[in-house]
């Protein structure tokens, strides 16, 4: 059974050159994923351009279906995952005028709640020794550091459980 790898929210920017050194590099096949379908095929496309072979799976971690597709495909047609790189995520742009509200709560759920979901989805088909990459940004650590100190300690503790980081 062939290797494979799959990018989450790779139709262009970091996800798009994780899957570009991905055809460079890994011996096995690379997935592509785009919530939209006609950009992911046009990102694919693109690298086809430059000589590089990536797949494409539809896929939109805010979709528990598109997830639970997804997870369906990989693990029917492969056996499972080999790598899982969870880089699909939201930022907004400070310019932005959607309310402070709505961005969090658009930016949690895509960025928190739904790379959970893709985690708690894909484990149970990680074939033995595969990796699951999460890509952060840099937002999160200067988040972190404008909460309280008490906050700080227990989101960098060691013992803090999922429902705990949850609620």
């Amino acid at each position: 059974m062939p290797k494979v790898a799959l990018v989450t929210g790779s139709n262009k920017g970091i996800g798009f050159a994780i899957v570009r050194s991905l055809c460079k590099q890994f011996a096995g096949d690379v997935f592509l994923s785009s919530r939209d379908a006609g950009r992911g095929t046009a990102a694919v496309e693109s690298l086809n351009s430059e000589g590089l072979k990536p797949l494409f799976q539809q896929l939109d971690i805010n979709d528990p279906e598109s997830v639970r597709a997804a997870r369906d495909f990989f693990n029917e047609k492969y056996g499972g995952l080999d790598v899982l790189i969870n880089n699909a995520g939201i930022a907004f742009k400070n310019a932005d005028t959607t309310p402070f509200g709505t961005q969090a709560e658009v930016t949690l759920k895509t960025n928190f709640f739904a790379t959970r979901d893709m985690c708690n989805e894909f484990l149970p088909i990680i074939k033995p020794g595969g990796r699951v990459v999460n890509v952060s940004s840099v937002m999160s650590s200067i988040a972190l550091n404008r909460c309280s100190p008490e906050l700080q300690a227990r989101f960098r503790s060691n013992d803090i459980r999922e429902e705990e980081l949850v609620g």
